[in-house]
């Protein structure tokens, strides 16, 4: 009777798009026709927060920088020597000067990778902790209208991207731009005719590569949206493998899968192409400048308006400027693709959850009272059919009550504004008298333990997912909740005990055991109310029988809401509700509600008859 085929989406998405799928299609747009690197400003909180790292960083970067441009100075000594009248003096103190120089710039290398490195994997650490923690204080609604496999992407690929800026490209870009800067600024000393030429020809070299910049980068944006999608069609498959293995569609998923990576590989092939022709401009452009000046420099060596040792000098800081333009047009393509990853990760960050803790939250005084006040509710982008209309339901502190209905009737609804996942569109849904609109999430849920149908767990050990209901669940609890869940003998025969790995999702566990383990993770989390979405579904009549002793016991004190069609259940409650279209539509005993003749008893007859489940 559970309305979760009405109420889960298969695909992960509404029907309709939604106000979160309008959004995330508004910021692709932004991100096609952005100019800046704006995105790349999110780093500087985290960039902040290691201030003592990025100073030195910085100071080690200027350092190699000037150590790179001083090994012109001592080539200029040296060739000042060479062609003045002392050149018989050995020449030996003034290779030793560049050797000091070359020495100095390895040292100074050496220290600032290490410390450009750490802390760019610092930053991108933090940025992983923040990027993740913020994902699990989105709600349901964000990932109705965005893939999984879509944000596990921006997770892993599109922070590697972050990573490899940071760790790498970012020194090498900002090392250019110190060298570019400290050139020009040695090369109009030493000739400002010749450096008037250079600053000439540099927007020459300059514009084209810049021109290049912005198809080249909505050219990487392009590709990481097309892996990103690839992802999330694997992501689904890989999720539902036995459905598609039993369908016999493998082939059909994987030519789906290799189709969106063809698409992917064909826009990085043209991203590829436009990064070599932007290449290939900036050496020649760059190179042929150097070129032409020195030219010029020569002509002006022999007419004896510079010096040899200056020439030499000038050429070398020539080299040292082209090198960096050159390096900084080929790097700009890692800073635009960094750039493009980080909008897709601040799109992530800039997310909203619809459900936030009040600025002064209300506490919940633990009695476990629950009432629906005339909720009205509907799922975004289905406005037009709303789940709940009109519900009212009082459950008093520690009553037993059973939901019962068809599909789609919001059954688990309830359950979902009851844990506060939405809020209702109108009416108020109270525990303990507090408003949840009133409430923090967090405190909200605590006050709760769910057992859905199917329970996900997780790849520890068996204690650690019973122990998952609960912070600070000793070794002591966690036994007493698998014992009263009758989950203590199944355990204790896996080769480890409690100990032992149950692989990803306990695939290895049946269907019964593995429920079990989720009622004995709801039992060992002491919460004054207890929601059974079906909770004894997947166990064999055998099983069903212990478990549901287990449950009787964890039932008495607390207030208990049961989804379920099983007789022992429906029996055993204090009250029947069933609801109908979003309402409920009658209440009270088994006998009472089976002698009216109502809904209720039309489900009883197919339900609830002897051959029975």
């Amino acid at each position: 009777m559970s309305d979760s085929s009405v109420e889960s989406p298969v695909d992960g998405r509404p029907s309709a798009g939604g106000a979160l799928a309008q959004d995330m299609e508004a910021a692709a747009e932004r991100r096609s026709s952005t100019r800046n690197l704006k995105a790349l400003s999110t780093l500087w909180p985290i960039l902040k927060a290691h201030g003592f790292e990025t100073f030195i960083a910085c100071l080690l970067m200027v350092a190699t920088s000037a150590t790179t441009l001083g090994m012109s100075g001592a080539i200029r000594l040296l060739v000042e020597h060479l062609t003045s009248q002392r050149s018989s003096a050995s020449v030996d103190p003034w290779f030793w000067l560049l050797g000091g120089v070359a020495v100095a710039l390895g040292l100074f290398t050496a220290l600032r990778y290490y410390w450009v490195t750490r802390l760019g994997e610092r930053i991108v650490a933090d940025l992983r902790k923040n990027v993740y923690g913020h994902i699990l204080t989105l709600d349901p609604a964000f990932f109705m209208a965005t893939r999984t496999g879509e944000v596990l992407s921006r997770l892993t690929t599109d922070i590697q991207i972050i990573e490899n800026l940071l760790a790498t490209s970012a020194s090498i870009f900002l090392r250019n731009i110190l060298i570019l800067i400290g050139a020009l600024a040695l090369m109009l000393l030493v000739s400002p005719k010749l450096t008037l030429l250079v600053l000439l020809i540099i927007p020459v070299v300059v514009v084209p590569l810049f021109l290049f910049a912005r198809p080249l980068r909505n050219l990487t944006t392009a590709t990481q949206d097309e892996f990103a999608r690839a992802v999330g069609h694997a992501g689904e498959t890989l999720d539902a493998l036995e459905t598609v293995q039993a369908f016999g569609r493998e082939q059909a998923a994987s030519e789906r899968f290799g189709a969106a990576v063809e698409r992917s590989f064909r826009t990085s092939l043209r991203r590829m192409s436009a990064r070599a022709v932007m290449t290939a401009a900036a050496i020649v452009l760059v190179f042929g400048g150097v070129v032409a000046v020195f030219w010029l420099g020569v002509h002006a060596g022999q007419r004896g308006e510079l010096t040899w040792g200056a020439l030499f000098q000038f050429a070398f800081l020539s080299v040292f400027a082209a090198s960096s333009v050159g390096a900084l047009g080929e790097m700009w393509g890692d800073v635009q693709k960094a750039a493009g990853a980080m909008e897709r990760i601040a799109e992530l960050l800039s997310a909203r959850p619809g459900i936030a803790p009040p600025a002064d939250p209300q506490k919940l005084p633990g009695r476990g009272e629950i009432r629906f006040e005339e909720v009205v509710f509907a799922y975004p982008g289905r406005e037009a059919n709303p789940a709940l209309k009109g519900l009212t339901l009082t459950v008093a502190p520690g009553e037993r009550v059973a939901l019962v209905g068809p599909s789609g009737a919001g059954k688990s609804t309830v359950f979902r504004l009851l844990l506060r996942f939405y809020d209702p569109s109108s009416g108020v849904v109270r525990i303990d008298g507090v408003d949840l609109r009133q409430a923090d999430p967090r405190d909200i849920r605590a006050q709760a333990a769910l057992v859905a149908q199917d329970s996900p767990l997780f790849s520890g050990s068996a204690a650690e997912n019973i122990a998952f209901g609960r912070d600070g669940a000793s070794e002591a609890d966690v036994r007493a909740a698998a014992r009263a869940a009758q989950a203590e003998t199944f355990i204790e025969a896996l080769p480890e005990g409690f100990g032992s790995a149950l692989g990803e999702r306990a695939r290895g566990l049946s269907g019964g055991q593995r429920q079990r383990l989720a009622i004995a993770r709801a039992l060992v989390r002491q919460a004054p109310i207890l929601l059974l979405d079906e909770a004894t579904s997947a166990l064999d009549a055998e099983n069903e029988k212990l478990v549901q002793e287990a449950l009787d016991e964890a039932m008495r004190g607390r207030t208990t809401l049961v989804i379920a069609h099983r007789l022992a259940t429906v029996l055993k409650a204090d009250r029947i509700v069933v609801m109908d279209e979003g309402r409920v539509v009658e209440t009270g005993s088994h006998a009472e509600l089976t002698a009216r003749g109502g809904l209720y008893a039309r489900l009883a007859a197919l339900q609830f008859t002897d051959g029975a489940d």
